[in-house]
């Protein structure tokens, strides 16, 4: 078993979703329940494939509660519209067992996920960016407002939070320019706020969150950050996700005007800071990550 990434983790296993699917799922009893690779795990949910077509969620920590409710509700309102497909759940679960939250059981959908640490494939940049565009024009009337703090809103709400991040990083050597650091963040959280409509956001279009086939985009998963609101969280995926020739693609395809590429550097910037400490012992690729987006953000605007 893993180690656990978060204090308060709640960590499912193969018995419990066993118990869990026979109670709540009995038309599936019978079919195999495997954990997937270590290396297929993100920091929010634990992941079980259920036979070969279907997939277990279930969260791992108190703030991924909530997404297997907003999946449902969400989802088959957005797929019918997007050029790939997304896990709309075809099941919801309830907490038994001992297991405190709501899960959910989703479609599998074959594939692989790109490199972790950014790939420099435009083809695969003009797929994304065909898919955040799509997303950002369906209707968002009455979709889920996006709390102050999280990805979508005004970057001045994660100031404090990214500051204590750069103080935690003093006391360590992770090869960063923190003073450069610093001022790149001074001019994305001094930039414009987003003036237009809200606007539907995925919120984390990272590589883990990429579902690819023959290096085309055939799915994207963990909708945890959906909502409404700035588009710049998106345009972020342009540094998350891609390098060289294939970031500039990306941004050239999704970015409406320098304002929002500075906030888009800020939501690349901002959980870096916060999570490079916060995973360095426990998600150590997770933290690379972190440490690869402050100079990449760095880069950019010192």
């Amino acid at each position: 078993m893993p180690m656990p990434m978060h204090e308060d983790e709640v960590r499912a296993t193969p018995d419990l979703v066993e118990r869990l699917v026979c109670e709540q799922c009995p038309q599936w009893a019978d079919l195999s329940v495997t954990a997937l690779p270590d290396e297929l795990e993100g920091t929010d949910n634990v992941l079980f494939r259920l036979g070969d077509e279907l997939v277990v969620r279930l969260p791992k920590i108190d703030w991924a509660q909530e997404q297997a409710e907003s999946d449902a509700r969400w989802l088959p309102r957005l797929a019918p519209h997007l050029p790939a497909a997304v896990p709309v759940p075809v099941h919801v679960g309830r907490p038994s067992g001992g297991y405190p939250w709501v899960w959910s059981v989703v479609p599998w959908v074959a594939g692989s996920t790109p490199p972790r640490l950014g790939v420099d494939d435009v083809r695969l940049a003009r797929d994304l960016a065909a898919f955040a565009l799509t997303l950002r024009a369906i209707d968002a009337t009455g979709g889920p407002a996006k709390p102050p703090g999280s990805r979508g809103t005004p970057l001045v709400h994660s100031d404090a939070g990214a500051r204590a991040g750069l103080e935690r990083l003093r006391a360590h050597d992770d090869g960063i320019d923190l003073a450069a650091a610093e001022r790149a963040w001074d001019l994305c959280v001094s930039a414009p706020d987003w003036g237009g409509d809200p606007v539907w956001v995925h919120g984390d279009l990272q590589p883990g969150n990429l579902v690819v086939d023959d290096n085309r985009l055939v799915a994207v998963i963990d909708w945890g950050a959906l909502g409404v609101g700035d588009p710049a969280p998106d345009v972020a995926a342009a540094l998350w996700t891609f390098t060289g020739e294939a970031r500039d693609a990306y941004r050239e395809a999704v970015c409406p005007d320098d304002a929002t590429w500075l906030r888009a550097c800020g939501w690349a910037l901002a959980p870096s800071l916060t999570g490079i400490d916060y995973y360095r012992h426990t998600f150590p690729r997770m933290a690379e990550h972190g440490r690869r987006m402050v100079r990449a953000v760095v880069a950019e605007l010192t």
